[in-house]
């Protein structure tokens, strides 16, 4: 590994640990102070979220958003065999390890999701629901809801396309952090659409912006692997 990679890889690994800590630093004084309740609260009742059913935030911003993240992936597909834009730079690997950590990240968060017992906050007594808030760490522990909450699955429609910085980065660096600051500021808009709903606290999109970028470097290590045997 070459001095300029090696402290890229430190930088990362940094970044992905001082994340890590802060982010299990929030969870902590949610859990001692409720401070996911306390952002929830500004939204909410003890009837419910009034915004749940908003149609911007519903039909636009939630399931307009689905089909359009659908739409790129079906355009990053093609793009496999037509590149467009900066993907243009990209070896025809390379764009294909970008759809598949971009497909994968998001599998991630759906399969945690799928296992979680964390509910949501439409569901907590509080806000008009059944179930009392509950650690998402504290594994095996029901809170009285249906559960499969954590973490948002929504706002990793925005997160898993962090991807495309780590491969762009060695061929485009002002490209990759256009694309770094569009796929962040994606995720925590759908992340924030979705706590206006009651569907999800903040530290549910915080570790879904975590785990996307996590998984995106982790396999962003073996692109120099592919891309070498690609070229031997």
């Amino acid at each position: 590994m070459q001095a300029a990679e090696t402290t890229l890889f430190r930088r990362h690994a940094w970044l992905t640990l001082a994340s890590l800590a802060l982010i299990l630093l929030w969870d902590a004084l949610s859990y001692r102070y409720g401070l996911d309740t306390w952002l929830a609260e500004p939204w909410a009742s003890s009837t419910g979220f009034a915004l749940k059913n908003h149609w911007l935030l519903s039909n636009v911003l939630h399931d307009g958003a689905r089909k359009l993240a659908a739409v790129l992936a079906l355009i990053l597909l093609i793009a496999i065999w037509r590149p467009v834009g900066a993907l243009r730079q990209l070896t025809r690997v390379e764009r294909i390890w970008l759809l598949t950590t971009i497909v994968s990240a998001l599998l991630l968060v759906n399969l945690l999701k799928l296992a979680s017992s964390s509910s949501c906050p439409w569901d907590m007594q509080p806000f008009g629901g059944q179930a009392s808030y509950v650690s998402h760490w504290a594994w095996g522990l029901l809170d009285g809801g249906p559960g499969h909450c954590f973490p948002a699955g929504h706002a990793s429609a925005g997160f898993s396309w962090i991807a495309a910085y780590f491969v762009l980065r060695p061929h485009a660096p002002r490209a990759a952090m256009r694309w770094l600051c569009l796929a962040l500021a994606a995720g925590f808009i759908l992340g924030f659409v979705q706590q206006l709903r009651g569907a999800h606290y903040l530290s549910h999109t915080l570790w879904s912006a975590w785990l996307c970028w996590s998984w995106a470097w982790l396999c962003s290590l073996l692109l120099p692997v592919l891309t070498r045997k690609n070229t031997d």
